[in-house]
């Protein structure tokens, strides 16, 4: 076979196929592959008059077909499946050869495969690709990983068939190996953190305002005219004004409130706490998640648990109305300003501890298109960064200091609401604990690392002098240095 496509896709379920169709139209040739070739022909026969395909039946012929450099991209199940492509495509591939692993994978199987292939004189390329079937389509934000000297090579196409803002590409080098894909992780946890945030603004206005999932939904709508303005809140005032066809009721009423997840919030979840960066608004995120599938635990919760509230009464009249509505808008864009801080400083964590100089700054900027956290105030978490490219916070950069400042009076009314009315807020409640244990001027764990020192002699440090010391609690109580 003729070696004269630029790239090759292998895996063409959903995201695969658009993911070469993406290539396609935009002037590359593309050989494709799929372990069923019925998928491969459909593919070429559907999609053919966007662009030059070059099908193969065989993952020989696939590699035969790929220009040199060899630039592969693997779109299959994250995990086993992806080893087993790796294996098949090795011997079959040349030194600096370049395979890209655009999956879902956790990040340190991306750090053991770009070592493996390495050694064997391989690119391997572990890229986060975030916007869903239609972003892989129309232009993702892209996270590649790997060497600089593959993404020389790599970048242009990349970036090409990403989507743009203003002209920019969502996508740039974020940093060896495991960089790419762990960014993609936890763009992943910060989405779990929106969507729950966003998920308890539609309960407190449903509790609060007695209001239809329509009403709601205008709300929202509202909303995505203003600093909120983002693809997830823009998706929800869809979704709560669909009707459901069959019964007439609205789409979300008649929708199980259970609550799946693939993954990438747990791994978010594990890494911050292996880490030690507090990721709370992450981590409540998805175990209400998790809490939401607990199907026995809630039903004996629901048979048993007294309630013990008062009467929610924000008011009959419309100024009323219009004021808790304000308040939620402001108390969920205060929190999710931490879900985003949070996410950030995990980032900042494992770059250093990985060695891996991740620009924070890149990041916020190729999030502002394709991907599903694109939001306005991204624009402004890129500005923050250029500002001071080591900020330790970025709550504590002025604009959003400023910004969540405003909103602090309404976030704690809001979150003070829902406890006495009972209705579950644990990433709003545990974002605003966030933020007042961030900038208080002394916490409690002073307290924590005295009874630390009492019952397992984990010793302590004091505020008035150098050094560490531990007390003998168990005899006469003196002090010495550890």
């Amino acid at each position: 076979m003729t070696a004269r496509a630029q790239i090759g896709v292998t895996g063409l379920a959903v995201m695969g196929r658009n993911l070469a169709r993406n290539f396609a139209r935009h002037g590359y040739t593309v050989a494709v592959h799929n372990r069923s070739y019925a998928k491969t022909q459909s593919l070429v026969e559907e999609a053919g008059h966007e662009g030059d395909f070059v099908p193969s039946e065989s993952m020989a012929d696939f590699v035969a077909s790929l220009e040199r450099p060899r630039k592969v991209v693997i779109m299959v199940k994250a995990g086993a499946a992806t080893d087993a492509v790796i294996d098949e495509l090795l011997p079959l591939l040349s030194e600096g050869d370049i395979v890209v692993d655009a999956g879902n994978a956790h990040f340190p199987d991306t750090i053991r495969r770009e070592e493996a292939l390495r050694a064997r004189g391989l690119h391997f390329v572990g890229t986060g690709v975030s916007g869903g079937e239609e972003g892989a389509l129309l232009g993702p934000s892209i996270m590649p990983g790997g060497t600089r000297e593959s993404y020389e090579s790599l970048g242009p196409i990349l970036e090409a068939i990403s989507a743009k803002v203003d002209g920019t590409p969502c996508c740039t080098y974020v940093g060896p190996n495991g960089a790419g894909h762990f960014v993609k992780m936890v763009h992943n946890g910060i989405e779990y953190a929106d969507m729950q945030l966003i998920a308890e603004a539609y309960d407190l206005l449903k509790q609060g305002l007695g209001a239809s999932a329509a009403e709601i939904g205008q709300i929202f709508a509202e909303w995505n005219s203003g600093d909120l303005e983002s693809f997830l809140i823009e998706i929800t005032a869809d979704v709560l004004q669909h009707v459901d066809a069959e019964t007439g009721s609205a789409f979300v009423d008649i929708v199980l409130d259970q609550a799946e997840q693939k993954g990438t919030g747990r791994w978010t979840v594990q890494n911050g706490l292996d880490l030690g960066v507090p990721i709370t608004g992450i981590a409540e995120a998805t175990f209400a998640r998790a809490l939401s599938g607990s199907v026995p635990q809630r039903e004996a919760g629901r048979a048993a648990l007294p309630a013990h509230t008062q009467s929610w009464d924000v008011g009959a009249d419309d100024a009323s109305r219009a004021r808790f509505v304000e308040d939620v808008r402001l108390a969920l864009y205060a929190s999710k300003v931490v879900a985003y801080s949070q996410g950030f400083d995990q980032i900042a964590a494992a770059s250093a501890e990985n060695g891996w100089d991740i620009d924070r700054g890149a990041m916020a900027r190729i999030w502002r298109g394709g991907c599903i956290i694109r939001a306005r105030f991204l624009n402004r978490i890129t500005e923050a960064y250029e500002r001071d490219a080591n900020l330790p916070l970025l709550l504590a950069d002025e604009y959003f200091t400023n910004a969540v400042g405003n909103g602090l009076a309404a976030w704690r009314r809001v979150v003070a609401g829902a406890a006495q009315n009972g209705v579950p807020t644990p990433a709003f409640s545990s974002s605003l604990a966030y933020y007042d244990g961030v900038r208080a001027e002394r916490l409690p764990a002073a307290l924590i690392q005295a009874q630390r020192d009492f019952f397992g002699a984990h010793t302590y440090r004091r505020t008035d002098r150098d050094g560490t010391f531990h007390t003998q609690w168990s005899a006469d109580r003196t002090e010495q240095e550890a």
